[in-house]
């Protein structure tokens, strides 16, 4: 009889353990499930956010510098990718500016459901045969630092002569929009290589190191006021904000 009893009693604990397993399942799940959907939360579509796909932050601060003149578009909010949520570096293989910047403003826009900008950049080296052109954020490998980069190039160029020390930075800005169209836009910005990197503080990537003649001064040694009126990427940035202002009358 005590046999039995026992069984029984371990049965009804049996039960009353699976019964609060269940319980604490159901609560882990709702956890869960509140996470996701806090994370989910920030990819809710906004029309008045873009997303800019960039983890750069230089290039958000430069972005919303210039927008200011865009009083039509005062109330659209620019942020990155970090702010939209998505951590990730998207690979760019690409084979021209233009198909790496759609490549990422698509991927952004389809992750966040929102319209999405990416710009694609780089320096074109007269000297050295257009290199590093698309490459330039990877060249001498991705975690090569800017200096490094900035120092070779000097190093390369140690015997050219100014005359010969053209360069052109290249810009293209991509949108994508939540329908599926797409819109590119360009910017040029020309100059000279620097016989030395500049101790000017302001710009980045190889800004330390392009001289230009009409300012008399590497693009670091510019103002951010000076910079965007006429980088590259203020000249195809502009471009894309008349497109927008129109679009999203």
């Amino acid at each position: 009889m005590r046999k039995r009893k026992d069984i029984f009693v371990n049965r009804k604990f049996g039960i009353l353990n699976l019964q609060n397993k269940k319980k604490r399942g159901r609560i882990v799940m709702a956890n869960i499930q509140e996470k996701q959907n806090s994370e989910t939360a920030v990819y809710k579509k906004d029309p008045q956010t873009i997303v800019f796909a960039t983890h750069n932050e230089n290039k958000i601060k430069e972005i919303k510098k210039i927008v200011k003149n865009f009083p039509s578009l005062e109330n659209i909010n620019f942020i990155s990718m970090a702010e939209a949520g998505i951590g990730e570096d998207i690979v760019e293989d690409g084979k021209t500016y233009e198909e790496n910047a759609l490549l990422k403003a698509r991927y952004v826009c389809e992750k966040t459901g929102m319209i999405a900008l990416a710009d694609d950049s780089g320096v074109e080296i007269e000297a050295l045969h257009g290199m590093p052109g698309i490459f330039s954020a990877r060249f001498l490998g991705e975690q090569t630092p800017q200096e490094v980069k900035n120092a070779y190039i000097l190093d390369k160029l140690e015997d050219v002569p100014y005359d010969e020390r053209d360069i052109k930075y290249v810009c293209c800005i991509a949108a994508a929009f939540p329908d599926g169209s797409t819109k590119t836009t360009f910017g040029k910005l020309y100059g000279k290589i620097a016989d030395r990197i500049s101790d000017g503080k302001s710009g980045f990537a190889y800004d330390s190191i392009v001289y230009l003649p009409v300012y008399r001064k590497t693009i670091s040694e510019m103002s951010m006021e000076e910079k965007c009126k006429v980088s590259h990427r203020g000249k195809a940035l502009r471009n894309m904000l008349k497109f927008l202002d129109e679009k999203l009358k």
